[in-house]
């Protein structure tokens, strides 16, 4: 029988035993790669088990199609970070980093399987341990200071998070999602004490995403912390603890009525969104550090998600959660690319990199499809969740909002081609003739991403079919 909770129990169980073996780094990947491997099996058998069931806006209330997709999702990160950094890591104390990347995925999915705001607390608490943790593991020097910065503000996060679920506990009584979700359904639910709690929620989700202005920590950790880190930061961690919990909080309790454009709280989130996208989309535009661009164009795309997430429509929330799933894509490929470029020629300044198309056919190549992706160019991946996105928006008279999100995509395609010319085009010039395409092994993780960007935007007419359009007109 398929529980839940042995996707919690597996990395938590993997994690104390591969913790002993820092002196044995082979045995420790292999360990943890079996590890996330079983875990897509397992979500594969959750998955065919679950195909029938419809994608309505009752999601994440239990073992529905878009919880175990989130937890594939994060099973699938998982495993190609840990595979990357099996070639581009050091050896030593491996068996304490790969515990740290368990323990964390752990948390992950105890946010996607929770029934109640208090669970969710505490697995928001382990996963920024591990964060802090991991940021500064391997690069102590500059490492320590961004791993500070998230301390910081994620504590700052954590202490919102815990005051709005307090002022929801006094005021309803309770903290299970099923006790919560009567309480708001009944004619006594207080529209001021929803909008508080959904303001200080708001806020604290905010914060551990890395929305403007609560973005300072962001480029300072994605820099510092070694790629594959920086992946699992951009890749799954600041979705499963920040824009996906609060779409699925305010799913659950079934108050995205409240949550709207309609309302302050909405609109206030898509302020934040939509000055998210616009400052990350410019900022990224001065960066010469190639992973320091790659922080604030995470920004740029989480505003996207923020901005659906606050209008709030059945279209909204799914174009939403899909560009969730599609960012989770296109900027781990680009991650592992920028650790490529450090493993190969030394550095992912973009200044001091030129040439090396030929040298790199293949993270060339990805690297383009990856930005590409991200900028929305048809028919990958990227394009279909921004076109729903801004499509949403059109339809609900935010005709403001939709111009803004189309226009940083063309600034987000400008900077992108303009690395991708610095970086690959032109003539190499000194140490970069002598610069050789990465092992097999660590351009594999990055080709995965690439082909589900590629398939998901070929195929995004079946996708539409099974998923996106039952969740809409679930929520008609």
């Amino acid at each position: 029988m398929l529980s839940f909770s042995n996707f919690i129990l597996l990395p938590l169980a993997a994690a104390i035993i591969v913790s002993f073996f820092n002196r044995k780094p082979r045995l420790a990947t292999g360990l943890t790669l079996f590890t996330f491997s079983i875990g897509l099996v397992y979500v594969l058998l959750a998955f065919l088990k679950n195909k029938a069931g419809a994608a309505t806006m009752e999601v994440f209330s239990g073992e529905d199609i878009f919880t175990i997709m989130m937890l594939g999702l994060i099973y699938l990160v998982g495993l190609c970070v840990c595979w990357f950094a099996a070639y581009a890591e050091k050896t030593e104390r491996k068996g304490t980093y790969y515990a740290l990347i368990l323990t964390a995925t752990a948390g992950m999915c105890g946010i996607t399987a929770a029934r109640d705001f208090f669970t969710v607390y505490v697995f928001l608490e382990v996963i920024a341990v591990c964060a802090f943790t991991l940021i500064a593991f391997y690069n102590r020097e500059k490492g320590t200071e961004g791993a500070l910065k998230y301390f910081y503000l994620s504590s700052l996060a954590s202490t919102a998070i815990m005051f709005a679920i307090a002022i929801l506990f006094l005021y309803a009584g309770g903290t299970s999602f099923e006790h919560l979700k009567s309480v708001m359904a009944s004619n006594q639910a207080n529209p001021v004490v929803i909008n508080v709690f959904l303001g200080i929620m708001a806020c604290g989700f905010m914060v551990k995403t890395g929305l403007v202005p609560f973005h300072t920590w962001t480029p300072d950790a994605y820099e510092s912390a070694s790629t594959p880190v920086s992946a699992l930061l951009a890749g799954i961690i600041t979705k499963a603890a920040g824009a996906y919990t609060l779409i699925k909080i305010a799913m659950m309790l079934g108050i995205t009525n409240h949550l709207t454009a309609h309302n302050p709280v909405g609109k206030a989130i898509m302020v934040f969104g939509a000055v998210s996208i616009v400052a990350g989309s410019v900022m990224a535009l001065y960066q010469t550090s190639f992973k320091r661009m790659l922080a604030y164009s995470s920004i740029s795309q989480m505003g996207y998600i923020f901005l659906a997430a606050g209008l709030s429509t059945p279209l909204g929330l799914a174009g939403a959660i899909f560009h969730l799933f599609n960012h989770a894509t296109f900027k781990t490929a680009l991650f592992f690319n920028a650790g490529a470029l450090e493993s190969a020629a030394g550095t992912s300044n973009i200044k001091e990199l030129s040439g090396l198309e030929k040298q790199m056919p293949y993270t060339s190549m990805m690297s383009l499809i990856s930005m590409l992706s991200t900028a929305g160019i048809p028919p990958l991946s990227g394009f279909w969740s921004k076109f729903i996105i801004i499509l949403a928006l059109w339809q609900s008279g935010f005709y403001l909002f939709a111009f803004i999100a189309l226009f940083a995509s063309v600034i987000t395609l400008a900077y992108f081609l303009r690395a991708q010319r610095n970086i690959f085009f032109g003539r190499a010039e000194g140490k970069m003739k002598e610069v050789k395409e990465v092992r097999a092994g660590m351009l594999i993780p990055a080709g995965i991403f690439v082909f589900i960007m590629i398939a998901v935007g070929l195929y995004f007419p079946l996708m539409y079919t099974s998923f996106i359009e039952p969740f809409i007109k679930g929520g008609r």
